[in-house]
C-alpha cells in the first residue's frame, strides 16, 4: 500500500518517470553563451533552479501524495493517452471543493507544457548546432541567419519533434511509454556524463595547480555529490528493468526500457573507433580553451567583477533598505 505502492518495483518504475519530468534543469549550462554576465547570472540561475525544484516540484508532489489516495478512481482508471488531461493538481482542487480552481490549474498546466516545449526546442537546437560545428553532426546544421539563428538546426528539431509527437498519439499507450522510457533513460545517461565530467574537472583543476576559490561557481558537497549521483543513477538504470524480468520475462517491455543503452554504446564506440580517441590524463585535460576566462581575455564578452555571496542576511538588508527620494 501507500506510500510504497508495489514496494521497490513501484519505486523503480516511478524513477524513470521522475527523471523524464525533471530533465531540463541542465539547460542552465546550455544558456551560458546567451548571458551578458556569466559570472553573475550562471551562479544565480543554478541556485534559483535548486530552490524552485525544492518548493515548486518536491513540495507540490508531497502535498498531492498526502491528499490524493493511490487508489483514486481517476488514477486507477486512467486508461491511456486520452486520459492524460486528468491532472493530479486538478484533482486536488476538486477534492477540496474548489472546482473553479481546477479550470485555472488546467490552464496553468497547459502554459507550463508550452514553456517546457519551448525550452526543449531551444536547448536541442543549440546542442545540434554546436555538434555540427564540432563535426559531430551533419554540416548543414551549422548554417545561421544574419540574426544568428541556427535555422537548419531549428527546422530539424521542430520537424522531428512534430513527427515524434504525432507518433506518440497513434495506437495505444505502448508507444507513449516507449518514448518516455527512451527519453528518461537517455536523460539519466546525460546526468551521469555531467556527474563524471564535474568530478574529473574539479580533480584536474586542482591537479594542474589552480585554486578552486577562483571558480565563479563551486558546487557544494564535492566530491560526495557527483559520486552519490553516479551511484544512484546506476542503481536506477539497473533496477528499472526489474519488473520486466521478474516474475515473468517481458521481452517487449525489456527492450523498450533499455533500448537507449545499446544506442548510446553504438554511437559512443563508433566515434571512439573512427576518431581514435583515448582517455585523457588529469594533467593533460584542456581547462582553458573556450572557457569564460579565455573569452574575457579575447574581448569576446565584457569583464564583470564576480558577484558576491547571496544569503538570507543580505536579503533582509535589501528588504529593510530606505527608499530613495528625489
Amino acid at each position: 500500500g501507500a506510500p510504497f505502492k508495489d514496494h521497490i518495483v513501484g519505486i523503480l518504475k516511478a524513477c524513470i518517470v521522475a527523471a523524464f519530468s525533471f530533465q531540463g534543469t541542465e539547460i542552465v549550462g546550455v544558456t551560458v553563451g546567451e548571458s551578458a554576465n556569466p559570472r553573475r547570472d550562471v551562479p544565480r540561475a543554478i541556485k534559483s533552479v535548486f530552490w524552485r525544484i525544492l518548493f515548486f516540484y518536491i513540495s507540490s508532489i508531497l502535498i498531492i501524495g498526502l491528499v490524493i489516495p493511490n487508489n483514486n478512481k481517476n488514477l486507477v482508471e486512467a486508461g491511456g493517452v486520452g486520459d492524460v488531461g486528468i491532472s493530479p493538481f486538478t484533482m486536488v482542487f476538486e477534492l477540496a471543493g474548489a472546482s473553479w480552481a481546477a479550470h485555472i490549474m488546467n490552464a496553468v498546466v497547459l502554459i507550463t507544457v508550452l514553456s517546457a516545449g519551448n525550452s526543449g526546442l531551444y536547448a536541442c537546437t543549440r546542442v545540434m548546432w554546436v555538434l555540427a560545428k564540432e563535426g559531430k553532426a551533419p554540416r548543414f546544421l551549422r548554417k545561421v541567419t544574419k540574426h544568428g539563428v541556427p535555422i537548419w538546426a531549428l527546422t530539424f528539431t521542430a520537424l522531428w519533434s512534430t513527427v515524434i509527437f504525432c507518433i506518440s498519439l497513434a495506437g495505444n499507450q505502448d508507444v507513449y511509454v516507449f518514448l518516455i522510457n527512451l527519453s528518461g533513460l537517455s536523460g539519466i545517461g546525460f546526468w551521469m556524463g555531467i556527474g563524471l565530467c564535474h568530478w574529473r574537472f574539479r580533480r584536474a583543476y586542482v591537479a594542474q595547480g589552480y585554486d578552486v576559490k577562483d571558480l565563479p561557481y563551486r558546487a557544494a558537497f564535492f566530491p560526495f555529490g557527483p559520486i552519490y549521483a553516479l551511484v544512484l543513477l546506476v542503481i536506477i538504470i539497473i533496477g528499472q528493468g526489474y519488473g520486466t524480468i521478474w516474475p515473468k520475462f517481458d521481452a517487449l517491455g525489456f527492450v523498450s526500457t533499455y533500448l537507449a543503452l545499446p544506442l548510446f554504446l553504438i554511437f559512443w564506440l563508433t566515434w571512439k573507433y573512427t576518431k581514435k580517441t583515448k582517455w585523457v590524463n588529469m594533467l593533460d585535460i584542456d581547462l582553458t580553451t573556450g572557457t569564460l576566462l579565455e573569452m574575457e581575455q579575447n574581448g569576446e564578452i565584457d569583464v564583470f567583477p564576480p558577484d558576491g555571496p547571496w544569503n538570507w542576511k543580505k536579503y533582509f538588508r535589501w528588504m529593510k533598505r530606505k527608499p530613495t527620494t528625489e
